[in-house]
């Protein structure tokens, strides 16, 4: 079921399946939307687990409105912030995947307490310490998309995000109505100026300096926060490796680590769906 809620003068559409007094929230990131999730709420719908599952569309994305902002990542924290009071939301579990899991794990920063769990996927943890932690292909992309005028040539004329990159970065084809219910919400050159901001805000060598500043604190909190985590990953994965996940294992106290097997790329819950889906529903069913 698809519904919109009015946050800060604007409002944000959202998806949502299940009822119970705790509320997983699911978190995109960038091109996608809370259509990405459409497999996990289909199976959170079939299991009577006693809890609420909630996708929003991030303020500029999907189905929500695009106001005038800069798009920033405190623009979009304090829009998931509102948008959480707004529901009235105040016992959450979070699941990010790639911009959603920064945003969820600042979340669960500020807000100690109303966040009882967080499931992380296909996601930076920390700021990139400089262009050599990009591999060849990488570097070049992101480069020419911080370029100015490139990357407006790009995203805003040639809507490279969602013809180009989506379906390139995934193992298994999406069939055209798949395509179409991503790119829908981005008819014209306006509505896609937040996708290119999403990628001139990726933290590299400390700038931006307030997206680098957040994402190094929600870290730190992680590394020390008592919540129950898991990490979901498959092979050979993109921004989550072995390494990476050698590294949750050692670092992040009352981890989890769920493979969902393989082959997969980026989009995880794209590539690995009902893997994905399963896995979610089954772990926040067991939560305290």
């Amino acid at each position: 079921m698809s519904s919109t809620v009015e946050v800060l003068g604007s409002s944000m559409a959202y998806r949502e399946a299940g009822r119970g007094p705790r509320t997983v929230v699911l978190l995109h990131g960038n091109p996608t939307s809370s259509w990405l999730w459409r497999h996990v709420l289909a199976r959170a719908a079939a299991v009577d687990t006693g809890t609420r599952w909630v996708a929003p569309d991030l303020i500029g994305m999907g189905a929500s409105a695009k106001p005038d902002l800069a798009w920033t990542f405190e623009d979009h924290a304090a829009h998931l912030d509102a948008f959480v009071e707004a529901l009235g939301l105040d016992d959450v579990v979070l699941v990010g995947h790639d911009w959603g899991v920064a945003l969820a794990l600042d979340h669960l920063r500020r807000h100690r307490d109303r966040v009882r769990a967080v499931a992380f996927m296909e996601g930076h943890l920390r700021p990139l310490a400089g262009w050599e932690d990009f591999d060849d292909g990488g570097r070049d992309l992101f480069q020419q998309l911080r370029t100015p005028g490139v990357g407006e040539r790009m995203v805003l004329e040639e809507d490279f995000f969602l013809r180009t990159l989506l379906p390139a970065a995934l193992v298994r084809s999406l069939t055209d109505d798949e395509l179409a219910a991503y790119r829908t919400p981005y008819p014209d050159a306006a509505s896609r100026r937040p996708l290119l901001a999403w990628a001139r805000h990726v933290p590299v060598g400390g700038e931006p300096a307030a997206v680098a500043t957040a994402m190094r604190a929600a870290l730190e909190h992680l590394r020390t926060s008592p919540v129950p985590k898991v990490l979901l990953h498959a092979a050979p994965g993109v921004l989550v490796t072995d390494r990476t996940v050698a590294w949750c294992r050692e670092h992040l106290s009352g981890l989890d680590v769920v493979d969902v097997g393989g082959p997969a790329g980026h989009f995880l819950p794209e590539d690995r769906p009902w893997q994905v889906a399963e896995a979610l529903v089954s772990w926040a069913a067991q939560l305290p």
